[in-house]
């Protein structure tokens, strides 16, 4: 990969003098402050966090028995790498596997455009090979995992039938995400074939596209990437302290599953 020139190309260190590094700077310290203000505003909307804490008090009143700081820290472990890093909660091998792809791509992408922005900018000492082709494989895998679960893995175009352009609110996150990386992607390739004006043009779909994506998270799926982490620990404490959930029992089964089989589609 890094026989290719634009895998090692700085796309913020070629960025025109209209937009100097402080703005760059500038735009992602607004974009770590808008993700932190709407992660509280949708904790506060849904009442996340006060129902958290008092279904905690309830396992802790119905546990048949204490879970000790040693076993609660060895389940937070196991919640990191089971659900965390391996993405655990998913049955599916493929829509685990596109998961993973995005999941390590954006962590990537995201990561690596602060470095680049804010240690390598323009006029600084050029960013280490290393570091500019993660970011660009930080992309790809955005790409590869996103438009793969976008357009055969999901839900309701898979399994019920709608159309692959259909959009709804829960999609908003990776959209955005998708625009952002790929119009990421196209940038830096018109920087370094240098074509300005289709520089200049998707510079501008990425600054939109990506503020969007962190704009949005009191509407978009992008906080849940804080409470899942959470309620996959607490399922831990749960199983281990011996705590029952009342839930309702299991509906009956049709007696003639046979016949469900003929039923149309939308029934």
């Amino acid at each position: 990969m890094g026989g290719l020139p634009v895998f090692t190309l700085n796309p913020f260190a070629a960025l025109p003098a209209a937009v100097p590094p402080v703005a760059m700077q500038v735009y992602v310290a607004v974009m770590i402050a808008l993700v932190a203000c709407g992660t509280l505003i949708d904790i506060v909307h849904k009442r996340s966090a006060r129902y958290f804490f008092n279904h905690r008090r309830t396992v802790q009143a119905g546990a048949t028995r204490p879970v000790g700081a040693g076993e609660a820290a060895a389940l937070a472990v196991e919640t990191i790498v089971v659900a965390g890093l391996a993405a655990g909660e998913f049955s599916n091998p493929w829509r685990r596997l596109s998961h993973l792809l995005t999941m390590y791509g954006f962590l990537l992408y995201v990561v690596t455009t602060a470095v680049l922005i804010f240690a390598y900018p323009a006029g600084a000492a050029p960013a280490p090979p290393i570091v500019t082709e993660l970011w660009y494989l930080g992309a790809l895998l955005i790409c590869v995992g996103g438009y793969w679960f976008w357009l055969f893995l999901r839900v309701d175009a898979a399994a019920e039938g709608n159309s692959r352009l259909r959009l709804v609110r829960a999609d908003l996150f990776i959209v955005a995400l998708l625009a952002s990386a790929t119009c990421a992607l196209i940038w830096a390739r018109c920087e370094a074939a240098a074509e300005p004006l289709w520089a200049h043009v998707f510079f501008g779909l990425y600054l939109l596209s990506s503020t969007v994506l962190f704009a949005s998270v009191p509407w978009s799926k992008f906080a849940h990437m804080f409470y899942k982490p959470a309620a996959a620990f607490q399922k831990r404490i749960e199983q281990a302290n011996g705590y029952r959930r009342n839930l309702p029992a299991p509906a009956a089964q049709p007696a003639a599953l046979g016949s469900d089989r003929r039923r149309p589609r939308n029934y």
